[in-house]
Formats: C-alpha cells, sequence, structure tokens
C-alpha cells in the first residue's frame, strides 16, 4: 500500500508532464504542416549535368 502512494503522484506527475509538452508543440506550432515534410523529401532540386558538361570538364 505505501507503494501506491509513492506511484500514484508520480503517475499524476509524469501525465501532465506529458500533457504540458503536448500543449507546448500545439503552441508552437509543430503540428501546422503534417504533409510539407513528407513532400519535401521527395522533391529533389539538384540537376543532373548534361553529358556535354561532362566532356567539357
Amino acid at each position: 500500500m505505501s507503494g501506491l502512494l509513492f506511484l500514484i503522484p508520480v503517475a499524476l506527475f509524469m501525465g501532465a508532464l506529458g500533457l504540458a509538452a503536448f500543449l507546448w508543440s500545439l503552441k508552437n506550432g509543430q503540428y501546422e504542416d503534417l504533409d510539407g515534410a513528407a513532400s519535401r523529401i521527395l522533391l529533389d532540386d539538384d540537376t543532373i549535368p548534361s553529358q556535354e558538361s561532362r566532356a567539357n570538364r
């Protein structure tokens, strides 16, 4: 029984800490653009040099 007197406040504190971290992330816009990062990785801005520019080196 004395273990519960220790574990229940610890569990409540950890739950409150997790909730505070979640609310902080909402406030700072972490969930604004969920699809942007997934699409951004597919966009490749590097161009492949043509055969002529390789021959001129």
